[in-house]
């Protein structure tokens, strides 16, 4: 048997992300004929993406290490490490890291979603500008340009 795909740590794209937190590109669309993309979250207490739903895409999220608050509609649930959640696309969703540090591993199905981690996120392997930060409008941009509706700030 061979292995249609295989990315070892060191090859697999890490890009700064919201908060200084790190998104992962594990398997991307390109590496799964668009059939999923699944990355994974090593972020900080307090991390929280804007209120915001996927047109294209159903995302599930694994919390392997610490702790969250997720927000799926208007219900709130504590998630703990090892927990699991699915939300399906349309559904309008947020999280917040509730621990010191979170390990989160995300899949959604089909693929592409990097591409808005890509077009807002900064490559880990090139210098870091002073200040960076990912300003609202583009990541505005990036969620539009890739089926993400932004709902409201953060909760």
């Amino acid at each position: 048997m061979t292995m249609a795909y295989l990315a070892q740590p060191e090859q697999q794209q890490k890009l700064e992300w919201l908060d200084g937190g790190t998104f992962s590109v594990l398997l991307d669309k390109e590496a799964t004929e668009g059939k999923l993309t699944v990355g994974r979250f090593d972020v900080a207490k307090g991390e929280a993406p804007p209120f915001h739903l996927h047109t294209r895409e159903d995302e599930v999220f694994m919390l392997i290490k610490g702790s969250a608050l997720v927000w799926s509609g208007e219900e709130e649930h504590e998630l703990r490490e090892g927990g699991i959640v699915y939300l399906p696309r349309n559904v309008p969703h947020a999280y917040r890291i509730t621990s010191d540090r979170a390990d989160l591993l995300m899949i959604t199905t089909p693929g592409g979603i990097e591409g808005m981690f890509r077009h807002a996120g900064r490559d880990r392997s090139t210098p870091r500008p002073d200040g960076f930060e990912i300003p609202q409008a583009l990541l505005a941009e990036a969620s539009e340009l890739y089926g993400g509706v932004i709902l409201g700030p953060p909760r």
